[in-house]
């Protein structure tokens, strides 16, 4: 019998959470992700999603979404022991959009520890659990059931009076200008960040 002194530590596994959200969303479109579950990944295989189910790993079912959507690839930084994602687009007719930056058609980028998907109708909130192991990261998806941006609480660009109470229907707005930290960035609402 070995001691508690002897035994193996127990690695801690990364793990990929992402919170899945689409205005329509229905029991088929997400019919084939498994919600609430922990699964495990190899390594060295990349996770691809999209709607082709013998391709990729993680299916949407939806005709709007490309055959290959985007991939993710788990990988070990230069000279470190940190673990971390790359994400790449896959699909040559939809932009994918990682928190402010637009990746075309193979474009792909380090995804941040915490960010927001955006492809098509499409919302996915991407959380990073850090872990030790090399060989396995896991994924666990989430549905949501308001959009990931409206939860996010993003910035309101509306006008607010000098006396300090916002009003849904401010009288004057769109006769007077708007008064906007020009170096801060905002969302348009129409899929897109302005400001930068």
């Amino acid at each position: 019998m070995i001691s508690f002194e002897e035994a193996d530590t127990e690695e801690t596994i990364t793990c990929l959470h992402m919170t899945f959200y689409h205005p329509c969303q229905n029991d088929q479109m997400f019919s084939c992700l498994n919600f609430c579950r922990r699964e495990q990944v190899r390594a060295d295989e990349v996770a691809k999603f999209g709607r082709d189910s013998n391709v990729c790993h993680y299916n949407l079912m939806d005709t709007r979404v490309s055959r290959i959507q985007f991939s993710l690839q788990f990988y070990r930084k230069l000279n470190s022991s940190e673990c971390c994602f790359e994400i790449k687009n896959m699909s040559k007719k939809t932009k994918l959009m990682v928190d402010q930056t637009e990746l075309g058609y193979l474009n792909k980028i380090d995804l941040p520890w915490k960010c927001i998907i955006l492809f098509g109708d499409y919302q996915i909130l991407a959380e990073t659990q850090e872990g030790v192991s090399m060989d396995y990261f896991e994924t666990y998806f989430h549905l949501s059931e308001v959009p990931i941006l409206q939860e996010r609480c993003l910035p309101s660009r509306q006008p607010v009076p000098e006396t300090g109470i916002s009003s849904p229907s401010f009288p004057s707005q769109g006769k007077n200008p708007t008064e906007i930290d020009e170096n801060e960035p905002w969302y348009t609402g129409e899929g897109g960040w302005s400001g930068f």
